[in-house]
């Protein structure tokens, strides 16, 4: 029964990713009608659901905290890619593109994921236990990342309006590309203890036992899979989104809530990934997830959207208005005296939604 029920598994998160990508081809560019539309969003959820599944295989083979940074790396080179694209295509008018989609992954991923990961763990297990060292630096450096590329452009006087000048632009995209870098290199090899799962008695978890370790012919054909179903998903995120804007308009509300939108599904596969990680009690590799694709959308961002602005047209708005930058400080500080000691009870989960909760609702109502 459970050998039948395995096979199953892994014919179809096998199949929807490839059905993914050849959706995608098939419809990318064009006007989709409403019976296209209900398609593609199944196969979404579909390739969403392969992606977090393979992801895990890979994390399983490798271990954490590289797992949780195989997932982060690639939904935000895809990210990326598709941020670039739409610029291209989109003239002034995407000249908040690249500002709007980082500060919606950080609020997303800072809040919203972070906020329902201790809930569930806290709500299942008492309190949500992780290593204050290893989530605190992370959080020190997304708080750095954001401040430097989301925050200064608002004050700097080189260039009229939220803009770098080219040369702050360089300095912004090399030291985002060097502070992700040598954040990776604390994760993974300096420092990797800090950001593997702990213990209640706050002994760090070294191997997880809970199934068989994967070989590494499956590891790498999860790998083919898993990006695959993130292309899949990217992309077919975008073909749906005129309908989204479509909605969104005869609904009356902000043009904003498109990205948050767009942002909510891009993120789909790491939330429901670090909601499983809480729900057995690896709350840090939850927040390696959560705070690791926050650091990597702003670290990869920034730069690409500085090498492109080389050949783009108009404008790169990239400073943050008074009401963001007020909810950006909020979440750095609340997030600070969540990290500090190390635990959690479902309050800092409830304070992380709500502040989750302000931000989509200056979205609909800015």
């Amino acid at each position: 029964m459970f050998a039948r029920l395995r096979s199953v598994t892994t014919r179809w998160t096998a199949l929807v990713p490839a059905l993914a990508v050849v959706l995608l081809v098939l419809t990318w560019g064009r006007d989709l009608p409403g019976p296209l539309v209900a398609l593609v969003t199944v196969v979404l959820a579909g390739a969403v659901l392969a992606a977090v599944h393979h992801a895990e295989v890979v994390a399983h083979r490798v271990g954490e905290p590289f797992g949780s940074l195989v997932l982060a790396v690639a939904v935000t080179i895809i990210e990326v890619a598709l941020i670039v694209t739409l610029m291209a295509d989109g003239g002034d008018k995407s000249s908040t593109l690249a500002r709007d989609t980082v500060f919606a992954a950080v609020m997303i991923t800072c809040n919203g994921i972070v906020g329902l990961c201790l809930l569930v763990a806290s709500l299942r297990h008492g309190t949500a236990i992780f290593n204050p060292e290893g989530t605190g630096a992370a959080l020190a450096t997304v708080a750095t990342l954001a401040t430097l590329s989301l925050v200064l452009p608002t004050f700097t006087t080189s260039k009229p309006g939220p803009e770098f000048s080219s040369v702050q632009l360089t300095f912004a995209a090399v030291s985002s590309l060097i502070l992700y870098g040598l954040f990776v290199t604390t994760q993974t090899v300096r420092h990797r203890d800090y950001f593997l799962p702990v213990t209640r008695q706050g002994d760090v978890i070294t191997v997880d036992t809970h199934a068989g370790v994967p070989t590494s012919r499956t590891a790498l054909i999860s790998l083919g899979l898993l990006g695959l179903a993130l292309i899949g998903v990217v992309g077919l995120a975008k073909g749906v989104s005129p309908t989204i804007e479509s909605g969104v308009e005869a609904a009356g509300l902000h043009h904003a809530v498109v990205g948050v939108v767009i942002a909510l599904l891009v993120l789909l596969p790491e939330t429901i990934a670090a909601l499983r990680s809480a729900r057995r009690d690896r709350v840090q590799t939850s927040l390696n997830l959560a705070l690791g694709s926050a650091m990597a959308s702003i670290g990869l961002t920034i730069p690409a959207v500085a090498l492109a602005s080389i050949w783009l047209s108009g404008p790169l708005v990239l400073g943050l208005g008074p009401t963001h930058m007020v909810l950006l400080a909020l979440t750095i500080v609340v997030s600070s005296l969540t990290v500090v000691p190390g635990r959690a009870t479902p309050l800092q989960g409830g304070v992380h939604l709500v502040l989750f909760a302000a931000y989509l609702e200056l979205a609909i109502n800015p």
